[in-house]
């Protein structure tokens, strides 16, 4: 049985973060979760409501989170995508889709970051897309997982020799509410995502969380600076079978 730890995951009310929360609470893990609303099904710890791209008010819920637990782990799952065609993309939605995307995981990161280093262990976990290597419609979005994927490798390096491992997960098309909002089932984005999958199925948020669920264990501890595509095979291509 691994020790008891404390993990803090953004974007904690569905979909891959809400999986990640049962499966960490599951293992005897307490789990502090943060969204905008919380999940009507419940949460399997202790659950915050708060609008995280609020940097104001993210700054000090992580100081009382500071102050009421000790937290082991990180994982920076929140997220916005804006799609848009090239001709399309605005000033104003790349910044905010930056800045939704990438502020709450350096301000989070930073506000666990002494607790940790002071424990000497700890586990950063970025949540990247597989968007990063190119997909139409997706240039903020890209461009902030591509962000994620540097903030990674950086702050692995900087961290090497303390106890604490950062690590990044990059999903490919996961069957969340969100992706089946804009990809019904019988669609032609459907089979268009479809088609660039060799398992020619879309993941479930389970087996994103359960990659995640690992790179926050003990076993992992020699893993560090890394991005773990979950897709499916489509990082490497799709399958002419």
């Amino acid at each position: 049985m691994q020790n008891k730890r404390t993990f803090l995951i953004t974007g904690a009310s569905k979909g891959i973060g809400l999986a990640l929360a049962t499966r960490l609470a599951h293992q005897g893990h307490h789990v502090i979760g943060m969204a905008r609303t919380a999940p009507a099904q419940g949460f399997a710890g202790d659950f915050i409501a708060l609008d995280l791209s609020d940097s104001d008010a993210l700054k000090a819920t992580l100081s009382d989170i500071s102050r009421r637990f000790t937290v082991d782990g990180v994982v920076n799952n929140v997220g916005l995508a804006l799609p848009q065609w090239l001709p399309e993309v605005t000033l104003d939605a790349l910044d905010e889709v930056l800045r939704v995307n990438l502020h709450p995981a350096l301000l989070t990161t930073q506000a666990a970051l002494p607790g940790m280093q002071a424990r000497g262990w700890g586990r950063v976990v970025n949540i990247a897309s597989l968007t990063v290597l190119g997909v139409p419609q997706r240039t903020a979005y890209a461009a902030a997982k591509a962000a994620l994927v540097s903030f990674t490798r950086t702050w692995a390096l900087e961290l090497a020799t303390t106890g604490i491992t950062v690590n990044a997960v990059a999903p490919g098309p996961t069957e969340t509410e969100l992706f089946r909002a804009g990809n019904p089932p019988g669609s032609e984005s459907e089979q268009r995502y479809l088609s660039s999958i060799p398992m020619k199925r879309f993941g479930q948020p389970d087996e994103i969380a359960a990659v995640i669920q690992f790179l926050l264990s003990e076993d992992a501890r020699y893993v560090t600076g890394q991005t773990w595509y979950v897709d499916g095979g489509a990082s490497i291509g799709a399958s002419s079978l």
